[in-house]
């Protein structure tokens, strides 16, 4: 299932290569919720780290993004859980959006904008 949230781009963190087939790039939004602000941390893996390269801090988005999860067994013995926002599409908001401007440029071009798995599957567990 596919998630959406729009703000304030607040943070963009420098790429990671984790390891030598895996990088990710993370970033964090400005989200108004009633009388108080909250920063979520959003993070690109693979190609998509590209994505970021058209936008600056304080840029209006929106990010289309999944939501996993996963439980770990730590070395204590006790469980871990561990949730990640993997964002897929950021779309420019605002006059800039208006204009015609967007985030595909020649850097982005080639990432594939679509989500890793099927948007309409309703299947949801709870």
């Amino acid at each position: 299932m596919s998630y959406e949230a729009s703000g304030k781009l607040h943070a963009i963190f420098d790429e990671q290569q984790v390891t030598e087939k895996f990088r990710k790039r993370e970033f964090v939004l400005e989200i108004e919720d009633g009388n108080y602000l909250q920063y979520v941390k959003f993070q690109l893996t693979q190609d998509r780290c590209s994505l970021l390269n058209d936008f600056r801090k304080g840029d209006m988005i929106k990010v289309l993004f999944n939501l996993s999860g996963r439980e770990t067994k730590m070395r204590d013995g006790s469980i871990a859980y561990f949730t990640n926002l993997g964002a897929w599409k950021i779309e420019r908001l605002g006059s800039q959006a208006q204009s015609g401007a967007s985030y595909h440029t020649s850097s982005t071009a080639s990432v594939d904008a679509t989500p890793p798995f099927d948007v309409d599957d309703d299947d949801i567990p709870f």
